[in-house]
């Protein structure tokens, strides 16, 4: 598939099959979104693996849709405001390329931002001065839901003289 349509056809998905992700898939996965545009070449994510018992206490209303992964991104802390903003922007790409990777191949995710509440954070064991990305639910799809209207692009075009 030609990456314009993998970025078209990719959806947010709310309810997973029970089939579970091979540990090898989803490192290569991880991998390819490793290649993140990222500042200084600083790498700033994380990743955080989320088990069954901090799952539970996350309360998430769905269960991440009975996602057989679920993880969490996380963006460093930067020197500065400006470099922790570059950061999350970089994180944020991060996440970005590994959905589309795994959507590729099926296999689709939920992305939540639930985790940077500040209870959750403190389940997770977040440090203070980093970002949360997201929580991301990973499985294959129970359903691909429709595309939904988007805004004409030449609506948000400012020319500048």
């Amino acid at each position: 598939m030609k990456t314009i349509d993998l970025i078209k056809t990719r959806r947010s998905i709310k309810q997973f099959k029970a089939d579970s992700i091979h540990e090898d898939d989803l490192l290569n996965w991880l991998e390819a979104a490793s290649y993140a545009p990222n500042h200084r070449m600083n790498e700033p994510w994380e990743l955080l693996f989320i088990g069954p018992e901090t799952r539970a206490k996350l309360k998430h209303k769905t269960n991440f849709g009975s996602a057989p992964v679920v993880l969490a991104i996380l963006s460093k802390p930067g020197a500065t405001a400006f470099e922790r903003d570059e950061n999350v922007m970089a994180a944020a790409c991060f996440a970005q390329n590994f959905l589309l990777a795994a959507h590729e191949v099926g296999v689709g995710a939920y992305w939540a931002s639930l985790g940077a509440l500040p209870h959750n954070r403190e389940i997770l064991g977040v440090p203070q001065d980093y970002d949360v990305i997201g929580l991301f639910g990973i499985g294959y799809p129970e359903e691909i839901p429709n595309a939904k209207p988007r805004t004409p692009m030449k609506s948000k075009i400012t020319y500048l003289s």
